[in-house]
C-alpha cells in the first residue's frame, strides 16, 4: 500500500492503478473509507471522530493530495505529505 501520511492511528494511501475520479483511501483499525480530493465525498465507514480528522487533514493538504494523484498516474514515486498535529 503506498502510504503517504499516518496520523493517530489512521493510515493514508494513494494506489498506482486506482480509477478516477482522484481520491485517496483512509484505514483505522478495522475500517476504510475513500474520500473524494476536490469534493471531499467519503465512501465507505469510519467512527465520526477518526473521520473528522480525516477531513480537517484533506482541507490542510488538497494541492499536495492532487500532486500525489498525478505521480501515482504517472507511475511516479509519492511525496508523504505531514500528519495531522
Amino acid at each position: 500500500m503506498p502510504e503517504i501520511s499516518r496520523f493517530l492511528g489512521i493510515v493514508i494511501a494513494i494506489f498506482y492503478r486506482d480509477h478516477e475520479p482522484p481520491h485517496f483511501h483512509a484505514t483505522y483499525g478495522g475500517y476504510e473509507v475513500t474520500v473524494g480530493i476536490v469534493d471531499g465525498v467519503v465512501e465507505g465507514r469510519f467512527p465520526r471522530r477518526a473521520l473528522g480528522h480525516v477531513l480537517e487533514w484533506l482541507s490542510l493538504h488538497r494541492d499536495e493530495l492532487l500532486a500525489n494523484w498525478e505521480r501515482a498516474r504517472a507511475r511516479q514515486p509519492l511525496e508523504p505529505i505531514p500528519p495531522l498535529e
